[in-house]
């Protein structure tokens, strides 16, 4: 991923520091995504998910815990969905960033709503095909993530390597 995109050390077009909605679901989604910290140091980062626990892992960070919810949850995933409208309401960010998989979803449907950029980087549990949400996310995508090379291709998702 390129670091100028969304790192505090080249400042966004305005001059202004980058507002960065980072967004996991639980377990290996979750530590993926803290991998990547280093890509967003400097910008003013709202870390969003599903555990009001992961709090401790972003300390001095503004961290919001929202419901869990799979696709077989409908009523959870519109909760889920409107919460993240407030958060898009409250924080107006410049790049969501996210390994997956609801909460980064509907982060990204909303964020192009509100011009942001979109990056996602699919888990490297998914080592034989993209997970079903990274399908889901592509068309959404500013950038489109994979952690394995035998996966990315023209018309497919980008490797640049693996965060584990």
């Amino acid at each position: 991923m390129a670091e100028s995109s969304i790192s505090g050390k080249a400042p966004a077009a305005s001059g202004k520091t980058p507002r960065v909605l980072a967004i996991a679901s639980g377990g290996g989604h979750w530590v993926q995504l803290l991998r990547l910290r280093p890509a967003w140091e400097g910008a003013k980062v709202t870390y969003v998910s599903v555990r009001p626990a992961y709090a401790s892992d972003v300390p001095g960070e503004r961290f919001v815990a929202i419901n869990d919810a799979t696709r077989w949850d409908k009523v959870g995933l519109v909760k889920m969905a409107a919460k993240l409208l407030l958060i898009m309401i409250r924080v107006r960010p410049n790049v969501v960033v996210s390994t997956g998989a609801a909460p980064g979803y509907f982060a990204f449907r909303l964020g192009r709503l509100f011009g942001a950029k979109t990056v996602w980087l699919d888990s490297v549990a998914n080592v034989d095909e993209m997970s079903m949400t990274g399908m889901l996310v592509k068309d959404r995508a500013t950038l489109w993530l994979t952690q394995w090379p035998h996966l990315a291709g023209d018309d497919g998702p980008e490797c640049h390597g693996s965060v584990l």
